[in-house]
């Protein structure tokens, strides 16, 4: 069978079950009483409009995604383009291991969002106890590699060259990973964001996956895709279910793992600037209002929360965010060409 036909059938499969399991899960979230609790320090209308909307619908996609991602792996499998022989196997256990420790960092999201509706609070697991989790997820992540027989320490540079950086490889993309799957985190804060900017990348990465011939990772993109789909046919503004840490931390596992799986950081890197952007105007606001004592540099963070407070409306935002990450994303796919 055709490689792109594959593809296609899987983006087509994960979107549908994502979707169609809405049908079920949603009322029986609702029936469960798992509704959001809006935090105070959010914009006002937050509260007033998106209190009790039913949260953890990450299930949905990470159900559609891992499904589609099974079928699709075996079909490349059946048709010769994964293999694992002396040549095929580091990388099919690469993609194998990333879509685990995708549905790991999920299930820390599961546990944070569960005792949140459980205590009707919108606090779950404390910060300490989800950096533990997320570092051990990360340290089984590498530790899979190794003894999967990939020990590069490499960084790829497009039409540069390469760098190695020894041991410091894993202290520093581990650190780089557990940035980036929290920034996915931080901006899934209005309807369809997280969602919509998480499709962009992992399109973006079809075509990277692609262009590098890594199949297996191409595997993992394309389920991303078609689960981000179908869940956006619940979550669009306004959004009938939320996707909970359970599933922004399950994209941002898979966020992670096709930059890594890929031997591509830098092009990850560029591809989720606005993960990463959002993400750094929590820090930048933190950092300004503790050395200024009470100013803030910006309205509200992160950053989206500003663009509401401007009177933008959250399908402006999610159209433009979705678009900047569309011309990060290119920009990676065409330098994805010198790798």
């Amino acid at each position: 069978m055709n490689l792109w036909l594959i593809m296609v059938i899987t983006g087509v499969v994960a979107a549908f079950v994502s979707a169609l399991l809405g049908y079920a899960i949603v009322p029986w979230l609702r029936k469960l009483k798992f509704g959001q609790t809006i935090l105070e320090i959010g914009p006002k209308w937050h509260k007033e409009k998106k209190q009790g909307t039913p949260t953890m619908g990450g299930i949905m996609f990470i159900i559609g995604t891992v499904a589609a991602y099974t079928f699709c792996f075996v079909m490349m499998y059946m048709n010769g383009y994964i293999s694992f022989d002396t040549t095929g196997q580091i990388a099919s256990f690469e993609s194998i291991s990333g879509m685990i420790m995708a549905v790991m960092f999920g299930f820390v999201g599961f546990v944070d969002d569960y005792i949140k509706v459980a205590k009707k609070r919108n606090e779950g697991l404390t910060e300490k106890q989800k950096l533990i989790l997320q570092t051990l997820i990360v340290a089984a992540y590498f530790t899979a590699r190794i003894m999967s027989g990939n020990t590069s320490t490499v960084i790829r540079f497009p039409f540069i060259g390469q760098l190695d950086l020894w041991y410091f490889y894993y202290i520093i993309m581990g650190l780089g990973m557990i940035y980036i799957v929290n920034a996915v985190n931080l901006t899934d804060g209005i309807d369809g964001l997280c969602s919509s900017v998480s499709f962009v990348y992992c399109l973006s990465f079809v075509f990277i996956t692609a262009i590098l011939r890594d199949y297996g990772q191409s595997a993992i993109a394309v389920a991303a895709v078609g689960g981000c789909i179908g869940f956006l046919f619940w979550n669009f503004p306004p959004a009938k279910v939320f996707m909970g840490d359970t599933g922004s931390l399950f994209l941002g596992g898979i966020v992670v793992a096709l930059g890594l799986g890929t031997g591509a950081e830098v092009l990850m890197v560029i591809a989720a600037a606005v993960f990463i952007w959002e993400a750094l105007t929590v820090l930048i606001q933190t950092t300004y209002f503790k050395i200024t004592k009470g100013k803030r540099l910006f309205k509200m963070t992160p950053i989206h929360h500003s663009f509401e407070l401007r009177g933008w409306s959250e399908v402006k935002i999610d159209a433009v965010f979705s678009l900047i990450a569309l011309a990060a994303g290119v920009v990676s796919v065409l330098l994805a060409t010198g790798l």
